[in-house]
């Protein structure tokens, strides 16, 4: 038996690739000939507002990429980016059997602009093993703040050391784990299969 109830899951970088990374930025630069380097400046002074919730995508790209007239249009270069997502099926797949086996809650924790993590949402299907989505843009607080942990306990009606908490980046998993959250950093499905199987979740 295991004393793990919840899943917490980051989504970009463990369900799907990541949505708005540095290497998707650059790409998106050079697919659009933006000058990276300014772009790179402006998106680090305004993207936390967006993240948070606080401004639309639009006039986040219009600070970013839209300040001066272009030759393409904020429609194409949303596309472009929405385009991007891939889903990691097999972590995705490894989530779903787990949640099958030991009646799971799972719950996304995760910093992502409210247009980014509605596409995503919808397109890949997360509703269908997600049960609560703790997202930066819908709760205005972004990890590492530790209140948005403290929220999603909150929605999921958990103690801290029911959850098993994957995600691929080691320090979220440290600021967690000052509310006693396990946590799994992920790297790939086998390695983050080993990590929950730690904890009481094997298959």
């Amino acid at each position: 038996m295991t004393s793990i109830t919840t899943l917490f899951l980051d989504i970009g970088g463990v369900l799907l690739t990541n949505g708005w990374d540095h290497k998707i930025r650059q790409q998106t630069a050079a697919h659009f000939g933006i000058d990276f380097e300014e772009m790179s400046s402006r998106h680090h002074i305004t993207y936390d507002t967006y993240e948070s919730g606080k401004s639309t995508w639009e006039e986040y790209l219009e600070k970013i990429i839209f300040y001066e007239a272009r030759s393409f249009s904020i429609d194409e270069v949303k596309q472009y980016i929405l385009e991007g997502a891939q889903p990691l099926q097999d972590t995705i797949d490894l989530i779903c059997k787990l949640r099958s086996v030991y009646q799971l809650k799972v719950a996304v924790v995760s910093n992502e602009g409210r247009d980014l993590a509605v596409d995503r949402i919808e397109r890949f299907g997360l509703r269908k093993f997600v049960d609560f989505f703790i997202v930066s843009a819908f709760v205005h607080f972004r990890k590492p703040d530790l209140d948005i942990y403290r929220l999603a306990l909150d929605v999921a009606q958990v103690k801290p050391g029911e959850v098993a908490y994957v995600e691929d980046r080691p320090l979220l998993v440290e600021v967690a784990s000052k509310l006693g959250i396990r946590g799994v950093i992920h790297r790939n499905e086998a390695e983050t299969r080993q990590g929950l199987a730690k904890l009481g979740l094997t298959l």
